[in-house]
C-alpha cells in the first residue's frame, strides 16, 4: 500500500493534520511519498480561488471552520498569523531534501513546520526557522540549503503529478484511483485502507 501524499507548507489544513496520516499509514504498513507543492498554482491550474480572492461569506467561513477544527483537535491556531502567506518553496525544498536523507521524521518536519507558521508565529520562509524543524524533527540543520535545484524540480512535478492524479486542494491523499481531500478524510484514508 502506498499514500501520495500532496500538501502545501502554507496550508492551515495541513497544520491541522499534523502526524494523523503518518499514524494511519504505520497501521496499515503503507508508505507514503510527500509531495509538497504550490497551493497557489494548483489552485490556479484547478479552479480554485486563493482565499484573498474568495467572496467575504466563504473567508469568514473558512476562519470559523479553522477554528472549529483546531479546538476538536486540540490544536493551537492562530487565524490571522504573523507570516502568512510567505514564501512556502523554502521550506518544501527542504522537505524535499529531508525524504531523501532519510534521517529523520519526514512527517514530524511537515508537522513542525506548519505549526511553526500557525501556533507559533514564525516565518517558515527562513532559513533559521526551517533549520530549527529539520533539527527537531531528526535531521541535520544544513539541509536547509542542500539540494536547491533538485529540489525545486521536484517541487514543480509535483504540481504537474498532482493536476494528473485530480488533486484540486490540500491536503490530498491519493492511494490508487482512490482520492480523499482534507484533514477531516483521514478516517476515510484509515477505512479505506484497512479494506485493502
Amino acid at each position: 500500500m502506498h499514500i501520495d501524499y500532496y500538501f502545501a507548507t502554507i496550508s492551515p489544513f495541513t497544520y491541522l493534520t499534523g502526524t494523523r496520516m503518518e499514524e494511519v499509514a504505520a497501521r496499515h504498513g503503507a508508505t507514503v511519498a510527500y509531495k509538497p507543492l504550490s497551493i497557489m498554482d494548483l489552485f490556479a491550474r484547478t479552479g480554485g480561488t486563493p482565499p484573498k480572492d474568495r467572496h467575504e461569506s466563504r473567508r469568514e467561513y473558512r476562519l470559523q471552520e479553522l477554528r472549529r477544527a483546531a479546538a476538536k483537535l486540540g490544536m493551537p491556531i492562530n487565524l490571522q498569523p504573523a507570516h502568512w502567506p510567505t514564501n512556502p518553496a523554502p521550506s518544501s525544498y527542504a522537505i524535499i531534501a529531508a525524504a531523501k536523507d532519510g534521517s529523520g521524521d519526514v512527517g514530524e518536519l511537515v508537522a513542525g513546520i506548519t505549526r511553526a507558521c500557525w501556533a507559533e508565529e514564525r516565518d517558515i520562509a527562513e532559513d533559521e526557522v526551517i533549520g530549527d524543524c529539520l533539527e527537531a524533527a531528526g535531521f541535520d540543520r544544513s539541509l536547509v540549503n542542500r539540494g536547491m535545484m533538485e529540489g525545486a524540480e521536484i517541487y514543480a512535478r509535483n504540481l504537474e503529478d498532482a493536476v494528473a492524479a485530480g488533486v484540486f486542494g490540500a491536503p490530498f491523499y491519493v492511494v490508487g484511483d482512490e482520492r480523499f481531500f482534507g484533514q477531516d478524510r483521514i478516517e476515510d484514508l484509515d477505512t479505506y485502507l484497512a479494506s485493502l
